[in-house]
């Protein structure tokens, strides 16, 4: 064994001795300068063949070498009686240019050859013959030149005239590795909700111990997808912990380094780094440990896997984070397998699955215990469905009764009054679920109180159902009982059921104020999925901020007629007779039809209050409540397409499962507390709707309540009543119920928007399956003019036909589209004529240009192009909308093309290669009102392939 002694150049002394191949670097610390009392003396140990790293620095007071302008001396050559072994300890180089000195070894003007001459000298080994080169672009640096030549600097650095280089021999090769060159790198998102190493494409840098580190670049934000990803590797399931984190605050009173951050994440897999097998290492920090007296679970938790990965926020770039893969092999220190299905010894031991559960079952267990369900329940069926597959096969299956109890202990010991203040309790709530909020802003002077709630859940709902879809807005829930009503963000299903993928809580005022929210949920949407697109957003107030939507969403913004047509119905059952409801019903329900076609305005609403005057009660209520919003609502139904009544539906069915499982509290007095409030929507409520979604609630099924109301929606149950049920006579029409063939329900005002149902669910004021039913069958018939969907969307499709032709491509684009989406709603009905019983009487949709010769001049042809078609009027020039236009001016090419964005786009049939609808009785595009939900981008399809069957 050798020792030598050595000074370092922060004062520090020490001794270096050698003892079996390895070198111990002994560092004794001044006593009377530490404020330490404790032990001061550290060993490090450094792999020593003929050069080396450090590997680990254990100096009380931080790293052994820092970056800072006090630079210690990076390299130093022990004496003689040490064996002439040469200790690297460090070889990153900070250059000055300014002050053009390299520290202690390299000045800006040194050419590379004396450089490469100075490394020969630090190596110990010739290197004339080799290459210096740039990792990053594999450039040459060239022996003439000077170091300053090379243009080394940090392009992205505050300080200009810094550059950190990292010199190091690897193969023979001399490497100039550059943290430039790493950022250069592209920031790699994939559209996925979980990001995995196979995803990403990996570069490969010079790392600790003389070996190639893998990195990559991806958001911050989706470290978390990261994870999650690699934890469900298919070939060796597993989870990563934080083993080592490290933060530092943004803003520092000294200069900021060029490669320094602002937090350092080590993940290492669950079943290391320790390893409590027989033999097994355990690391000198973890000493301290006490073995439980039962460690029966412990050699399957702990078992010494090396995989590990680090990720670094840089200060160059906040939002990106670096991933470098140390160790994604995972085996232990001798190579083997050490879990998962490739280590035979882990077989028959939990070792063989991932530790704790899946995100999948934590949700399930959480919202059955929510909702109601006993510990012993779940356990229960949990068992069984075990015991159904033959045994465990993943992690899930080996669900303690132990873990279930406790969540269930958890839960009942949880409380939603943080604080006496509601205010300072919402901020603890806040503060404590920070994934759960994608907006929050308190109450000031300027700005109102507004908090959006968004689980991990809700939002991948609105990334899977979302994209290509429709987005529909509940804005006024419990305007009358709590003290913020609810601002819910509704996407549909498969099943076309509404799923609430967000909750806004803000008071009334604030309605107007939604763009800042808006943005912020666009941008945590596609910072999961960079390509998500959303087709129409649907409201239910004249008054929301349009221009917003259009700004944040860039999409078609649709108006929902639900809202009004629940509340009028319900005050006509309240404050009228039977014979009087259905007068006034008929009568509002054509003069909204009149103002959607464009055939009607504020006049016909001053005249229906006129005319029933006598009716005080009802005229009171219309007066005082909705006189003053006509106007704003006339322009919005004259100027927005109208959602169909399948949508309204579905918004009609959670408006009323929400009523349910909120306002369902026996203490009146929390719902003017805004923290109860946000507790419960994001428990109980939460879990109301994911088990909604859950294809297993029905092994719970005697736990059932009314908080479980679920199943089809009306428009759903309307496809499953057989025509032969339903029989029209003298303006109103008889369904036969479906639960009782004994008994028939009667609809009055056949054919209207405000028709009325004796049904239960009719009388409360919503939209039954018997109302929906009778009007697709009188559509059918032909005894009613399509609905007023079908008639904006041609009408729009109409004006832009009728366009000044001062440019042949906007001719040619309108034939093209239109006979384009002709032959899309025609390939659905051909499929959906496969699969259903439709009426032999049906039509095909057609999509014709009216009668008329006209003659397009096309320059880029330089040919004429005589373009011959043949219309029907009653489908382009419904309710005499062509003669209203023969007395006014054409309608711009601009605003045409505009309305047919916001109308026609919503004609197309596929989303990502599905079918939109789902296979009914009757053929729903032609019979009954329906929104598309999906959309594709407008293309400008070639005339030549479209049009040469309508030419002459």
């Amino acid at each position: 064994m050798g020792q030598c002694k050595f000074l370092h150049a922060n004062g520090a002394n020490g001794l270096i001795a050698l003892e079996s191949g390895k070198l111990q670097l002994q560092l004794k610390e001044d006593q009377s300068k530490s404020r330490k009392t404790k032990e001061t003396k550290k060993w490090v140990h450094v792999w020593v063949p003929r050069f080396c790293w450090l590997e680990k620095s254990l100096l009380p007071n931080g790293p052994l070498f820092s970056h800072s302008k006090a630079m210690l001396q990076r390299c130093f050559s022990a004496p003689k009686e040490a064996n002439l072994f040469k200790l690297i300890i460090d070889m990153y180089i900070r250059v000055k240019r300014s002050k053009t000195t390299y520290f202690n070894r390299c000045k800006a003007s040194d050419k590379i050859i004396d450089i490469k001459q100075k490394l020969q000298e630090l190596v110990d080994q010739p290197t004339n013959d080799q290459r210096l080169i740039l990792p990053g672009t594999g450039e040459v640096l060239e022996d003439s030149k000077t170091l300053a030549d090379q243009k080394i600097i940090w392009p992205k650095c505050s300080v200009e005239n810094d550059a950190v280089v990292a010199l190091t021999l690897r193969k023979g090769v001399l490497l100039l590795l550059r943290w430039d060159a790493i950022l250069s790198l592209p920031v790699q998102n994939p559209p996925t909700l979980e990001i995995s190493s196979l995803d990403l494409v990996w570069s490969k840098v010079e790392g600790w111990h003389d070996k190639l580190d893998r990195v990559a670049l991806i958001p911050f934000a989706r470290v978390d997808d990261f994870v999650r990803g690699e934890s469900n590797n298919k070939e060796c399931p597993t989870r990563f912990h934080v083993e080592a984190r490290r933060r530092r605050s943004p803003s520092t009173p000294f200069k900021q380094k060029v490669d320094g951050i602002l937090e350092y994440i080590l993940y290492w897999c669950s079943f290391g780094p320790d390893d409590h097998r027989k033999g097994g290492i355990v690391r000198p920090s973890r000493t301290t440990y006490v073995p439980k007296k039962k460690n029966a679970g412990r050699p399957n938790t702990k078992r010494g896997c090396t995989c590990h990965f680090i990720v670094k926020r840089l200060i160059a770039e906040p939002s990106v984070a670096l991933i470098i893969y140390n160790d994604d092999k995972h085996v232990d220190k001798k190579g083997f397998p050490c879990h998962g299905p490739q280590d035979k010894k882990a077989a028959g031991t939990r070792a063989m699955f991932a530790p704790y559960i899946s995100e999948e079952l934590r949700l399930r267990v959480l919202s059955l215990l929510y909702v109601g369900v006993s510990v012993e329940t779940i356990m229960q069926r949990h068992n069984e469905s075990v015991e159904r597959q033959g045994g465990p096969s993943n992690r899930d299956d080996l669900l303690t009764h132990r873990y279930v109890r406790r969540q269930e202990r958890a839960i009942r010991r949880s409380t939603y009054e943080l604080d006496a203040d509601d205010a300072v309790s919402i901020s603890m709530w806040v503060e404590s679920h920070q994934n759960q909020v994608f907006f929050y802003e308190d109450l000031s002077d300027s700005d109102p109180f507004t908090l959006g709630i968004q689980t991990e859940w809700q939002l991948q709902q609105l990334i899977r159902f979302g994209n290509r879809g429709l987005l529909a807005s509940d804005s006024r829930f419990g305007t009358n009982k709590l003290q913020y009503p609810i601002h819910s963000l509704l996407v549909f299903n498969s099943d076309k059921k509404a799923i609430p993928v967000a909750w806004i809580i803000a008071p009334r005022f604030s309605s107007l104020d939604a763009h800042r929210w808006m943005r912020a949920l666009y941008n945590r949407v596609h910072t999961k999925d960079p390509t998500w697109k959303l087709a129409g957003f649907i409201v239910d107030d004249p008054l929301y901020d349009i221009l917003a939507i259009r700004d944040v969403f860039q999409c078609t913004v649709m108006i929902s007629f639900w809202r009004i047509r629940h509340l009028w119905h319900k005050n006509l059952v309240k404050c009228l007779k039977s014979d009087m409801q259905i007068k006034i019903s008929r009568r509002l329900g054509w003069i909204v039809d009149n103002i959607c076609r464009l055939q009607g305005n504020m006049s016909l609403f001053e005249e229906f209050m006129q005319e029933f005057i006598d009716e005080s009660k009802f005229m009171d209520y219309f007066k005082s409540t909705w006189h003053p919003r006509i106007g704003a609502w006339i322009n919005a139904l004259q100027t927005l397409p109208l959602a169909s009544q399948e949508s309204c539906a579905a918004m009609e069915l959670y408006h009323n499962q929400l009523k349910i499982r909120l306002l369902n509290e026996k203490e009146i007095g929390v719902y003017q507390r805004a923290d109860w409030l946000v507790d419960k929507l994001g428990t109980k409520v939460h879990s109301y709707f994911w088990l909604d979604e859950y294809s297993g609630k029905d092994d719970f099924a005697r736990y059932w309540k009314n908080e479980w109301m679920s199943g089809l929606t009306s428009w759903r149950k309307a496809l499953k009543i057989p025509d032969s049920d339903v029989s029209i006579e003298d303006g109103c029409a008889k369904v036969t119920d479906q639960d009782d063939r004994d008994k028939a329900l009667v609809v009055w005002n056949t054919g209207s928007m405000l028709s009325i149902c004796d049904c239960s669910w009719a009388q409360d004021g919503n939209l039954c399956e018997h109302i929906l039913k009778v009007l697709s069958i009188c559509r059918k018939r032909g005894s009613v003019l399509p609905s007023v969907t079908l008639f904006q969307y041609h009408q729009a499709l109409n004006n832009m036909l009728h366009c000044p032709p001062f440019d042949s491509l906007i001719r040619d684009h309108a034939v093209s589209l239109a006979v384009s989406v002709q032959k899309q709603l025609n390939t659905l009905l051909d499929k959906e004529s496969v699969q259903t019983v439709t009426n032999p009487m049906e039509e095909r949709i057609g999509i014709d240009i009216p009668l008329e010769s006209f003659r397009v001049v096309s320059g880029n042809r330089g040919q004429d192009l005589v373009i011959k078609k043949h219309v029907t009027n009653d489908v382009l020039s419904l309710d005499g909308g062509e003669d209203r236009y023969d007395s006014n001016e054409a309608p711009g090419c601009d605003s045409a093309m505009h309305n047919i964005a916001d109308q026609g786009e919503d004609g197309v049939i596929t989303r990502n290669g599905e079918r939109s609808e789902s296979a009914g009785v009757d053929s729903l595009s032609a019979d009954m009102d329906v929104d598309p939900p999906s959309t594709c981008d407008p293309v400008l399809h070639p005339v030549d392939d479209t049009i040469p069957s309508y030419t002459e």
